[in-house]
């Protein structure tokens, strides 16, 4: 995922937690930074042809936290569909390649957006900055009431995603990528479960909150599909794993 924001405001008593912590072992900086805009908000939408929205309006189905989540069965047919190959090179990797926060409207960029949809009673100032509200992190279980504590994850961090395939895409789709609000690309997690996570592969880092790999598992697979990356072997071993503990 790009560069994580932090909660803009040290008093803001809001905080969402989104896990992306840098590999050990992946070149320049991993995923898993803190997502502090340390340049301001980008401007302007994400403007990439990035995939069809899913059905739903970008709003998490029941039982699900992510928007555009598909079953268990179309899940796994879609990881059947993925290819396979090994990882890229991460030559000519920055996270400054993927544009993001992107502006959303009515002062608010995505991190802001996704900081709202994510938690609970979450009321936000004047500048959309999050003041109020209650999150819980899907990838350990804790909870918060102090968006400070929180970073936005991307499901596929950036980094894995420039190793599978988007080293080929154009600025504009890569901006799109990393400001996703209609697929399970963004979510609100703890900044320890993200720092955890970096940049690394479902086969390399796993939630510790079993309960969650249902879940992960097949935003994780929408993601990949949707935007025609690929997986490794291993990466798909672990994908049927977590997919598995939804049930038939």
């Amino acid at each position: 995922m790009g560069r994580q924001i932090r909660v803009r405001g040290g008093a803001l008593a809001v905080a969402l937690v989104l896990g992306l912590s840098g590999c050990a072992g992946s070149t320049g900086g991993g995923d898993g930074e803190p997502d502090g805009k340390a340049g301001g908000k980008p401007s302007g939408k994400a403007s990439a042809p990035a995939p069809s929205a899913p059905a739903g309006g970008g709003k998490p189905a029941a039982g699900d936290v992510l928007p555009g989540m598909v079953t268990a069965a179309v899940a796994r047919t879609r990881l059947a569909g993925l290819k396979v190959a090994k990882p890229g090179t991460m030559a000519g990797y920055s996270r400054d390649k993927f544009t993001h926060w992107a502006e959303q409207g009515n002062k608010c960029d995505t991190r802001e957006v996704v900081l709202k949809r994510d938690g609970s009673g979450v009321t936000q100032d004047a500048e959309c900055r999050a003041v109020s509200g209650s999150w819980k992190s899907l990838y350990d279980g804790s909870a918060t009431t102090d968006a400070g504590k929180l970073d936005i994850d991307h499901m596929v961090p950036l980094a894995e995603a420039w190793r599978s395939g988007a080293a080929g895409w154009d600025a504009a789709r890569r901006k799109a990528f990393a400001n996703d609000l209609t697929h399970p690309q963004l979510l609100a997690v703890s900044a320890a479960s993200n720092r955890s996570k970096g940049d690394q592969s479902p086969d390399l880092w796993q939630p510790t909150d079993k309960s969650s790999w249902c879940q992960y598992g097949r935003a994780w697979t929408v993601v990949k599909s949707d935007y025609g990356l690929t997986v490794t072997e291993p990466e798909r071993a672990m994908l049927t794993t977590m997919i598995d503990t939804c049930g038939r």
